[in-house]
């Protein structure tokens, strides 16, 4: 059987969180549009639970390209809008309107008199000005914005409509094609704001956001519990909860607020198709969505002939609802909905692009109500300001987790280390600590010199040895493996192992040497956080409903693990090179008693060795956070990093054979030579210098 290649499985160190994420991206798109396709395609016949199954389970090759790029069309440029407002799109050089929904002449009070005279011309048409529609002041407010920067800042701007008077919050977005105006009628019962008002909204959530802020840190379950409650006395929605994203993008129930006769949705894990990944990028660039009705008949878009393709809609308030997302929040009972993303700083030192200037999407904060719902504009600002202050403390937990976790696998690395070093290599499954305690698996086992050493949930000595042969096969230009799932890995006997043993991460110590760590199915880790999840309740799993999604998820992991982080890699590997290099000391001291000539066979095996292990070197040097560089004896340098190019702003071609010293400061100059000096010698120091950066 032919080694598979899928985002589950690395063969080398772990790639970076922007890379990965890009690969899952592009991994996954097709299987979400795949997934559209079929409600399009079927209706009520629609079931989701083995289309689910089977996206999932297929490549995505089958997936033709013009059906991903039709779905994306439609997510973003769909060309329908909800009825609770109305929407305009202008040239921003002279405020001709480019596009408008059908609604618009009549919630503006512009719709022509039953019997119109001859002389009566229509009122709203493409390339009239925008401006002649509201009275002075907001016209005038119109025109500000447009020559102003950051237009969102300046949102809600109050107009009123110039025949009757009626007043609106016009919110203000630019596209590719011009400005984008969401027009959503304001209460006479309410007091209008505008930007100036933004203090108003923030006293809308002061309390709630105090409360936030003195929660002692450490406690994450406490954080989540206090953010649903503030956002349910706020929003007054029938159900709040706060959805988390996982490292393989399913999500996740980790707080609820709801109304005690609803069925509690906390605990249930669902398949990453439930937030397809157009529409994870929708909220990276419009942080609120709110559906009033998710029966409400949507509203078309007309636009100018002339625009190049339909007007996107992307940071409209008012983008109408797909109709498979419609569709599912109809079977749960949900008639309005409002979701704000919480985003967190990019934990990956390597981000290739500025996009979102380095945030990511951590997860969503989600509001049920069974019957229609409108949050005007100053409560949802108000709503904005609470969900900054808690991604901010969301991002405080995660840093802190990070630095707990990372200081534990140091402190376990030190002492496995230390084993090594005074013991034979057994001594790390052998005593307490061990390799077990250095990263979370279920089980780890040593395969060495042909005898083994199983900890906790493991396969079969047999079965070991199967997967190193296998190994050495189909991965054999690498020094070990990580995967999720190993039968997406292309392990033959994955199925004989069953759910005990799906993920693995291996590395090769020797030639033919290993170290194992083993993870059970994902299902295995879920808790359930209510009395009615019950795994074997036979509801209709054909419906897009909660449960079914969660049933779906139970299926998609039962052949695959909770994912190996970064910074579990990264101290496995650490502690791959330890080995392999207490492994090389113990050949020496033996070969200084013993004097044997090996054969050819023999070194070609320790050169390919080398080779791999060289390699390893490099990647690991060349994806390091850290400035890393190399000279030759004569100073000049012969090896540069990324991030030394990164930081100086001086490419690999450029540095390689420059002298170190000219990127030095005149007075660091005699200290870097004798700091030269001494490591040619063999010695080594900490020095602080002065590089000059170029560019």
């Amino acid at each position: 059987m032919s080694s598979k290649s899928t985002n589950k499985s690395n063969c080398s160190r772990s790639s970076s969180a922007g890379s990965k994420q890009n690969v899952r991206v592009v991994a996954q798109t097709p299987i979400d549009a795949k997934l559209h396709v079929d409600f399009e395609e079927s209706k009520r016949l629609f079931d989701y639970s083995t289309s689910i199954d089977f996206n999932i389970s297929s490549s995505t090759s089958n997936v033709p390209s013009s059906s991903v790029s039709a779905y994306l069309q439609k997510m973003q440029r769909g060309s329908l809008i909800q009825p609770f407002g109305c929407l305009i799109a202008v040239d921003e050089q002279n405020f001709t309107i480019l596009a408008y929904s059908e609604n618009a002449p009549e919630m503006l009070d512009l719709a022509p008199h039953a019997v119109p005279s001859i002389e009566q011309q229509e009122a709203l048409t493409s390339g009239c000005d925008v401006r002649t529609l509201f009275r002075s002041p907001g016209s005038t407010a119109l025109q500000k914005a447009a020559n102003f920067g950051e237009v969102n800042l300046l949102n809600p701007i109050l107009v009123h409509c110039k025949t009757s008077g009626k007043p609106f919050y016009a919110i203000l977005h630019r596209t590719d094609a011009g400005l984008v105006i969401d027009l959503e009628p304001v209460n006479p019962a309410d007091v209008p704001v505008t930007a100036a008002g933004a203090l108003k909204s923030y006293k809308l959530a002061a309390k709630a956001i105090s409360r936030l802020q003195s929660l002692p840190s450490g406690n994450i379950s406490l954080l989540y519990d206090v953010l649903v409650k503030e956002v349910s006395d706020l929003t007054g929605y029938d159900r709040v909860m706060v959805y988390k994203f996982h490292e393989d993008e399913h999500g996740e129930v980790v707080a609820e607020s709801c109304k005690p006769d609803l069925e509690p949705y906390l605990g249930l894990n669902y398949p990453a198709t439930d937030i397809p990944q157009a529409s994870r990028f929708l909220f990276m660039k419009n942080k609120f969505r709110m559906i009033c009705d998710c029966f409400a008949q949507p509203v078309k878009v007309i636009q100018d002939k002339g625009l190049a393709q339909p007007l996107s809609l992307c940071g409209s308030m008012l983008r109408s609802p797909h109709g498979c997302h419609a569709q599912y929040m109809a079977n749960m009972g949900s008639i309005a909905s409002l979701v704000m993303s919480v985003t967190i700083n990019e934990d990956d030192d390597e981000m290739d692009s500025e996009q979102e200037k380095g945030r990511k999407l951590w997860g969503l904060v989600v509001c049920h109500h069974s019957s229609p719902r409108f949050v005007p504009f100053p409560l949802r600002y108000a709503c904005e300001f609470l969900i900054q202050v808690f991604g901010v403390q969301i991002n405080k937990e995660v840093e802190l987790a990070a630095q707990m976790r990372k200081k534990h696998i140091l402190q376990t690395q030190t002492v496995l280390c230390d084993m090594l070093l005074r013991d034979s290599p057994v001594g790390i499954v052998t005593q307490s600590p061990n390799v077990m305690d250095l990263v979370k698996c279920d089980g780890a086992a040593l395969y060495y010199r042909h005898k083994f050493w199983l900890l906790g949930v493991t396969p079969t000595e047999a079965q070991i040895r199967d997967i190193a042969d296998w190994l050495l096969e189909y991965h054999g230009g690498s020094t070990g493996l990580s995967t999720d799932s190993l039968m997406e890995a292309g392990y033959p006997d994955a199925s004989v192992l069953g759910e005990a043993v799906c993920g693995m991460a291996a590395v090769r110590i020797t030639a033919k040497d290993f170290l194992f760590w083993f993870r059970s199915h994902t299902a295995k880790e879920i808790k359930w956080g209510g009395a009615k999840h019950d795994p074997d309740d036979k509801d209709d799993g054909r419906k897009m409903h909660p449960r079914s999604s969660f049933k779906a998820f139970l299926e998609v992991v039962k052949w695959r693990s909770l994912p190996w982080e970064d910074v579990e890699m990264d101290a496995i590997h650490s502690l791959e090179l330890i080995f392999r290099g207490f492994l090389q000391d113990e050949v020496a001291d033996e070969s200084k008693m013993i004097l044997t000539v090996p054969s050819v066979d023999d070194r070609i095996q320790r050169v390919d060795e080398l080779r791999i292990v060289t390699n390893e070197m490099v990647h690991l040097i060349e994806t390091a956070a850290v400035p890393i560089f190399a000279v030759d004896s004569s100073g000049n340098i012969n090896g540069w990093n990324s991030k030394a190019a990164e930081l100086t702003g001086l490419t690999v071609e450029h540095a390689y054979g420059m002298p170190f010293t000219d990127l030095v400061e005149d007075d660091s100059i005699d200290i870097v030579k004798n700091m030269l000096s001494l490591a040619l010698e063999g010695d080594s120091g900490i020095y602080l210098l002065n590089l000059l950066l170029i560019g």
